[in-house]
C-alpha cells in the first residue's frame, strides 16, 4: 500500500538516502534509480550530504528517460548549527529568509521548480518548540502555500514537540523522519502520533541502529523461512507496521535485495516478535 498523507500526496513506499556520499553522491543515485528506487533523500547540508551531486545524477537519469513526475524529491532546511563551515543561505539573514535562500538553492541544485517534501532537519530546541523553531516553520509553510514543496515535514523530532507541532501549526506536517531504534519500541511514541494525524512516518538507520536485534536467532530464523535477508525482514517490518524506511546503500546488490523487502509477508507472529525482539533485549 502506498503511503499517503492527509493532504492526499503519496509517496513510493521505500526510499533511497543520500547522506554521508560525498563525492560517490551522483553515481550512487543513478544507480539507485536504475535499480528501481523513484524516491530519493537529500538535505542541503554539505557536511553531510552533497545535495548538487544528486541533481547531476538527475539530470542524467532524464537524459535516458526517466521523467521528473516519476520521481519523489525531498530535501531538508537545515540550521546554522548543522550546517558547519558552509551555508546554502546568507547566515546574518533572519530564519524566513534563510528558509527562502536555502529552498532557492535547493531547487536550483535539484534543477527542478518544486520539490516533493521539504523537510526541517531538526528543531532548534532540545525540548519543547522555541520561537526560532516557530518562525522557521511559518517560513517551511511558505513553501508548501506557494507549490514549491508538495509536502512538508520534520525530522529528529521528539513525541512532544511533534504534539506541540500538529497542534498549533497552521499547516501540520505531512512527514516525520526520525531514527528507529528497536529498544525505543521502534519510535513508538511518534509513530502512534503520526498513525491518529495521518502523517507519514520516515525512518531512517533501521539496520544500523538496531545489528544487536538483527542478530537476534528469532529474526534471523524469520529471514531464513522467508529465503532471504536479515535486513530484508527488517525492512518489510517496517511497511508493515506503516513505516516508510530509507536504506543508503552504496551496493548495487543490495539496493535490489533491499527493494525486494516490498514483495515479502510476514505474518502477524513475525511483526509481533520483531516489535518485541529490542524490549525484550532491554530487559
Amino acid at each position: 500500500m502506498t503511503p499517503t498523507s492527509y493532504n492526499q500526496v503519496s509517496i513510493p513506499s521505500f526510499m533511497y538516502g543520500t547522506a554521508w556520499k560525498k563525492e560517490a553522491t551522483k553515481g550512487l543515485v543513478e544507480l539507485a534509480v536504475e535499480s528501481g528506487f523513484t524516491a530519493i533523500d537529500t538535505a542541503n547540508q554539505l557536511r553531510h550530504y552533497n545535495e548538487i551531486g544528486v541533481g547531476e545524477a538527475l539530470q542524467e537519469v532524464y537524459k535516458k528517460g526517466v521523467k521528473r513526475e516519476s520521481l519523489f524529491l525531498q530535501t531538508k532546511f537545515t540550521s546554522i548549527d548543522g550546517q558547519g563551515d558552509h551555508t546554502p543561505y546568507e547566515p546574518t539573514a533572519n530564519l524566513t529568509t534563510q528558509v527562502y535562500q536555502s529552498m532557492e538553492s535547493s531547487l536550483e541544485h535539484l534543477h527542478t521548480d518544486y520539490v516533493d517534501s521539504y523537510v526541517l532537519h531538526g528543531p532548534y530546541a532540545r525540548y519543547g518548540l522555541s520561537d526560532a523553531d516557530w518562525e522557521v516553520w511559518a517560513a517551511i509553510e511558505d513553501q508548501y502555500r506557494d507549490g514549491k514543496a508538495k509536502m512538508i515535514g520534520v525530522s529528529n523530532v521528539t513525541a512532544e514537540q511533534l504534539a506541540l507541532l500538529v497542534s498549533r501549526a497552521t499547516a501540520k506536517p505531512m512527514v516525520v523522519q526520525n531514527r528507529c531504534y528497536a529498544v525505543r519500541g521502534w519510535d513508538e511514541d511518534v509513530r502512534k502520533i503520526c498513525r491518529a494525524e495521518n502523517i507519514i512516518y520516515q525512518g531512517f538507520s533501521l539496520l544500523t541502529a538496531n545489528a544487536r536485534e538483527m542478530a537476534n536467532p528469532a529474526v534471523i530464523a524469520i529471514a531464513q523461512r522467508l529465503n532471504t535477508g536479515v535486513e530484508q525482514v527488517i525492512f518489510r517490518f517496517a511497511m508493515q507496521v506503516g513505516m516508510l524506511p530509507l536504506t543508503g546503500t552504496s551496493n548495487a546488490s543490495h539496493m535490489k535485495e533491499d527493494l525486494s523487502a516490498e514483495t515479502l509477508s510476514l505474518t502477524d507472529e513475525d511483526v509481533h516478535l520483531i516489535e518485541n525482539v529490542g524490549l525484550s533485549a532491554r530487559r
